[in-house]
């Protein structure tokens, strides 16, 4: 059960942040309606959400999920794993330490919070061209001094391991394609992302409710079949910027 999250409003030139998506320029003022409506729909779940203010020296730091993982016990601060967001976890540490003590993962390790996947007392941190194994190892060790396991998992397509992978409640996950048969999710029950609907893969389950982008009626079906209510909310323009709905915000 989540009861609180943390967001960040975009900066004007959130545009200016780190992108290989080529689907077109995006716009600032339907970046903020789309913003406005996820922090609405995460307060319609019952999560008392503080939202900070834009970073105008890091044009991606309202993707604040890279920069914290946050557990019931300790709140791990990371180390961004582009160059240009580092520093960005300097301005979320003092926030989360109203909730959580924080501990540090420290160079060489790098870590982005978008391949770091809780499904109950279990971790999957994903390895990928922003989180290098050095990364990984230290949050697992800390994981594990709080009794928690974890698992590393290669991801070869991707951003980040959430941008194919999330836990949708109930044993289950939602994957691409291309996570389908992989081992380490061998235990769980998997409802399939269609290659041509990949975006889709990266929904929050809140409460016992899914948020998805919209735009992805095959998608839309197949999660259906859970039971779940589902909230359709259209966030082009953070995919414009590679980023997605589990980016947008910390929940804890």
């Amino acid at each position: 059960m989540f009861t609180h999250a943390i967001a960040r409003m975009p900066g004007s030139n959130f545009a200016e942040g780190i992108t290989t998506a080529n689907l077109g320029k995006p716009d600032f003022s339907r970046m903020n309606r789309q913003h406005q409506a996820y922090i609405q729909a995460l307060r319609s779940l019952g999560l008392e959400v503080t939202v900070l203010d834009a970073e105008p020296n890091y044009p991606d730091a309202y993707f604040v999920e890279d920069v914290a993982v946050v557990t019931p016990q300790v709140a791990i601060i990371t180390n961004p794993g582009a160059q240009a967001r580092k520093g960005e976890e300097d301005s979320i540490e003092p926030v989360l330490a109203r909730y959580r003590p924080t501990v540090h993962i420290r160079n060489p390790g790098t870590i982005d919070g978008g391949d770091v996947l809780m499904i109950g007392t279990h971790f999957f941190i994903g390895v990928s061209e922003r989180t290098n194994p050095d990364g990984a190892t230290q949050l697992g060790r800390i994981l594990e001094r709080y009794g928690y396991t974890f698992t590393m998992v290669p991801v070869a397509a991707g951003l980040h391991l959430k941008s194919s992978v999330n836990f949708i409640g109930e044993g289950t996950l939602l994957v691409g394609e291309g996570f389908a048969e992989r081992d380490e999710f061998n235990s769980y029950e998997k409802i399939v992302v269609p290659q041509a609907e990949a975006y889709a893969a990266n929904t929050l389950w809140i409460n016992g409710h899914l948020i998805m982008p919209a735009g992805f009626p095959e998608t839309k079906r197949r999660l259906a079949a859970t039971g779940l209510p589902i909230i359709e909310l259209d966030v082009s323009e953070a995919q414009k910027m590679d980023g997605g709905l589990t980016c947008m915000s910390l929940r804890f």
